[in-house]
């Protein structure tokens, strides 16, 4: 029960006509992007990569998507850090999950994609992010740091790779679901900085557990809760339509985000 309300929550107000107005922003956005293929193991995972109009190197940003697979508001945010001096990378993790299927647009609509996000193994995720993050990392542009970013399911995944990668600097993890054993969580090396909407117990109620378990591991946890705002605000305070309360959570999320990663 817990899965299907996360992904009806995830896909609340989410169809292809609402993400217009992030293939509008791409389309007109002046930063170069590029599709790459990134080998994880015996398969290549597809990556949209954005360059920041920077003088000098950039911290790098690993953009974990929603449970719907690499949609255009993605590749739209991927764009947004890029206009901040970050570089971005979006790595699509739907990339050949399974025969016929190259990528997110390979299926015939967005619920068979959402399914099929909830077949993939856990080790083959996190196989493909470090993968992504070691091709990311290694780019002449980056200037060796790395962090990574993810929302609903995305934000599961971003708290998960804290917990299997100590390369990265800095996990923010955006409404999504945390490990719930000490034993994982003893293996995060880095700060984990939460982003919650304060109309989404689902999510929220959580929080009280791995601040427990990040406390007596001695990890850094900073949760921050957005009042009024909704799962998945980033996405929705985005969009021209988005409610008040979403678009104030999501311009203060930005500016806090912002402020994390310059200081790493």
């Amino acid at each position: 029960m817990k899965k299907i309300l996360g992904i009806i929550l995830c896909l609340t107000g989410l169809n292809l006509m609402a993400q217009e107005f992030a293939l509008r922003q791409l389309e007109s956005s002046p930063r170069h992007h590029e599709w790459v293929d990134v080998k994880s193991g015996n398969r290549n995972v597809h990556c949209f990569v954005v360059y920041p109009e920077n003088h000098s190197k950039a911290t790098a940003v690993v953009v974990i998507h929603e449970n719907r697979g690499l949609t255009d508001w993605v590749r739209s945010f991927a764009d947004q850090l890029a206009k901040e001096g970050f570089l971005a990378i979006a790595p699509d993790l739907l990339s050949e999950s399974a025969p016929g299927i190259k990528n997110t647009a390979s299926f015939e609509g967005s619920d068979k994609a959402t399914n099929a996000i909830y077949q993939l193994d856990p080790s083959q995720v996190t196989n493909d992010l470090n993968a992504v993050q070691m091709y990311i990392a290694s780019d002449k542009s980056c200037n060796g740091k790395t962090a990574v970013i993810g929302f609903c399911w995305g934000g599961s995944q971003s708290f998960r790779l804290a917990t299997n990668n100590n390369k990265i600097k800095a996990a923010l993890v955006f409404y999504g679901s945390a490990p719930d054993k000490a034993e994982d969580v003893r293996h995060i090396a880095v700060p984990v900085y939460g982003f919650y909407g304060g109309n989404d117990e689902r999510i929220n109620s959580g929080i009280p557990a791995i601040e427990t378990l990040m406390k007596q591991e001695k990890k850094k946890y900073e949760p921050r809760i957005y009042e009024g705002a909704g799962h998945a605000y980033m996405r929705m305070g985005d969009d021209p339509a988005g409610s008040p309360e979403n678009k104030k959570a999501r311009d203060e999320s930005w500016s806090r985000l912002k402020s994390i990663l310059a200081g790493l």
